[in-house]
């Protein structure tokens, strides 16, 4: 009997080694690929979290220097950023704030410099369409009218159509063409919701090219006529 167990467990030990010699060097690499894959994943989440720590301190910086009105340490923290830390969403708020705060102290050439970064390098769309709308603002204060509607020709989320054709109204306006503005008034009021602030300003906007909106009311309320 012991000797019938022992041949089984000889066989089974044999069998092993069958496998082991076929299966080892195999399982071996698998494990050890794991293993890696593990520690590299985890790795890439530290450096995450570091970078994003140190990009959210950088930020800070920016927003104190904005809060000192200090324009040289808001452009040195923002170059910094820029360098760094790119492709983070601090990167595209810092540019925002940057901007704001050098527009604010008549730095116009800075503050578009910023915006333009914003706009060419921010990964999210939305503030990509906020750098746009608000350098379009700033081109339409210097006058400089083809180059404000240049910025929004470019695809931006469809969120942003009512605020753009008010953009694009102004612009119109200011460059005496009085039917492009008043069609593009329209569609901003149009596009905003019902009891939205902002639709209240463009209202105003139509009245003074005058265009009543009840008159859009009326006409999208009234049933289509047959052919």
């Amino acid at each position: 009997m012991a000797t019938h167990l022992d041949l089984e467990e000889q066989e089974q030990l044999d069998q092993l080694k069958h496998f082991w010699n076929t299966y080892g060097t195999l399982i071996t690499w698998v494990v050890l690929l794991a293993a890696g894959a593990f520690m590299a994943w985890n790795g890439w989440q530290y450096f995450q979290r570091t970078k994003a720590a140190q990009a959210a301190a950088l930020y800070d910086e920016v927003e104190r220097s904005a809060q000192a009105n200090d324009a040289a340490r808001i452009e040195r923290a923002l170059g910094e950023m820029k360098s760094r830390f790119a492709g983070t969403v601090y990167a595209q708020q810092a540019g925002l704030l940057a901007a704001k705060t050098l527009n604010e102290q008549g730095k116009a050439d800075a503050s578009r410099a910023a915006l333009e970064w914003v706009a060419q390098n921010a990964v999210d769309p939305g503030y990509q369409a906020i750098a746009r709308l608000r350098l379009s603002a700033e081109l339409l204060q210097q006058k400089s009218y083809d180059e404000a509607l240049q910025q929004l020709a470019s695809p931006l989320p469809k969120e942003f159509d009512a605020l753009i054709a008010d953009r694009k109204g102004d612009i119109y306006l200011a460059q005496g063409k009085r039917d492009e503005a008043k069609a593009e008034y329209q569609k901003a009021w149009t596009a905003f919701e019902p009891g939205n602030e902002y639709r209240r300003l463009v209202e105003i906007k139509l009245n003074a090219v005058g265009v009543d909106p009840k008159t859009l009311t009326s006409a999208a309320a009234a049933p289509a006529k047959n052919p």
